[in-house]
């Protein structure tokens, strides 16, 4: 079957409409004048899941290995990003951050982050106990580095202005349209929606986040991963004037999680969290938010088991931290000596689209598999919303070689 141009839809069709994905459409745009674009969003908006409902920061790169796309991706994603929020006036600050060695057993991963920044390019500064003082009064550490190009945005004003930019360049982004089938074939991929519209495109990118994984299956693709969602449950300081801009714990670097950490918004409020527990949906926000087909298929993905088996300890942590507010306020307190619990308000959660092998490795690099006439984005995570332009441009190279 030959079809002719006026037989097809669009030449790319986006699914997701989150900073990734659109990225993915401004990108394609600014490429390849002329190629036409749809991106399917399922709910009302966009940026209505993991770019809505972080804590907000641009981060440096300094945590990931070095040579890995999310170390190559957020080095440069966090400068551009800058430029960007600058160019088209979205709230952002460059404030630095502390990351902060409360137990001399964190030392000598504190340094390893010295040398792993300086390996990915990133100015550090290392301080002893007066000197965290002198950049935030309140925290009390053994040592800390400060890394000077970290910062805040707005990233739902940026996932805006990528979907206006995108569709002053000819893109068209459709909203409550959640694909339900998908049909590859030798000369393109057909799509049918919750409306009972069917769209044909020449190409297909999955940006859906949270659900990749089962898109992936509707187009008949093994992903050899799942999505293992984790949500991050946050609460922010009564008194925002206890801290002046970041400050992070030292990462374990077994997870992928970075700890409770402290982080000032570009509204003047300071986030406090996130912790790491299972969510019982894909998009379960808190504890009463079940749906037993998804948390069936969690359970049924042998490296779900095989996770749980292996951090059980630090699994009983992060929940007990999330049904323990006093659990939490300490684990906060030994960062930020003055909090009390009076002193937290709970504020909105986020879940973490985390790729998960069969084996029970959580996937710690942003995943990018490619099929015929279909670009996966598998696993994206954080510091994708900091890495969101080097991403789309990198997706969008993919897509239009496929054309």
């Amino acid at each position: 079957m030959v079809l002719s141009e006026r037989d097809f839809d669009c030449d790319v069709l986006v699914v997701g409409g989150g900073i990734v994905g659109l990225s993915t459409a401004y990108a394609v745009t600014r490429a390849a004048p002329g190629t036409t674009v749809i991106v399917l969003e399922k709910e009302p908006g966009t940026a209505r899941h993991q770019t809505g409902r972080n804590s907000g920061v641009i981060h440096s790169g300094i945590y990931y290995r070095p040579g890995s796309l999310k170390a190559r991706f957020a080095v440069q994603g966090a400068a551009e990003m800058v430029s960007f929020c600058a160019t088209h006036a979205i709230d952002h600050q460059v404030t630095g951050k502390l990351i902060v060695a409360t137990g001399r057993d964190e030392l000598p991963r504190l340094h390893a982050l010295v040398q792993r920044g300086r390996e990915n390019g990133i100015p550090v500064r290392e301080l002893g106990p007066a000197q965290i003082t002198e950049y935030e009064p309140e925290v009390r550490g053994l040592a800390a580095i400060h890394v000077e190009t970290t910062g805040i945005c707005d990233f739902v004003g940026v996932a805006d202005r990528l979907a206006h930019e995108a569709s002053q360049n000819g893109a068209e982004v459709r909203c409550g349209e959640e694909v339900v089938a998908i049909d590859r074939r030798p000369w393109g991929v057909a799509v049918k929606t919750s409306s009972g519209s069917v769209l044909r495109a020449r190409a297909m990118v999955n940006c859906a986040g949270l659900y990749c994984d089962r898109l992936a299956q509707l187009a008949g693709d093994d992903p050899e991963m799942r999505i293992v969602p984790f949500r991050g449950e946050y609460y922010e300081l009564t008194d925002p004037s206890l801290v002046r801009g970041l400050v992070y714990p030292v990462p374990d670097p077994a997870f992928p999680f970075l700890g409770v950490h402290l982080t000032r918004g570009v509204d003047g409020g300071v986030h406090v969290g996130p912790n790491a527990v299972p969510a019982l949906a894909r998009e379960g926000y808190d504890w009463s938010t079940v749906r037993p087909r998804e948390l069936a298929q969690t359970l049924a993905w042998p490296g779900s088991w095989r996770i749980a088996g292996r951090h059980w300890r630090y699994g009983a942590g992060e929940l007990h931290r999330s049904w323990s507010t006093s659990a939490f306020t300490a684990a906060v307190r030994r960062l930020l000596p003055a909090i009390t619990e009076a002193g937290l308000r709970p504020t909105a959660a986020g879940v973490r689209a985390q790729a998960v092998l069969r084996d029970g490795t959580l996937v710690d690099d942003f995943l990018i598999k490619e099929s015929v006439r279909i670009v996966h984005v598998l696993n994206a995570p954080s510091p994708a919303a900091t890495a969101s332009l080097p991403i789309g441009r990198e997706v969008a190279r993919r897509v239009l070689a496929q054309l």
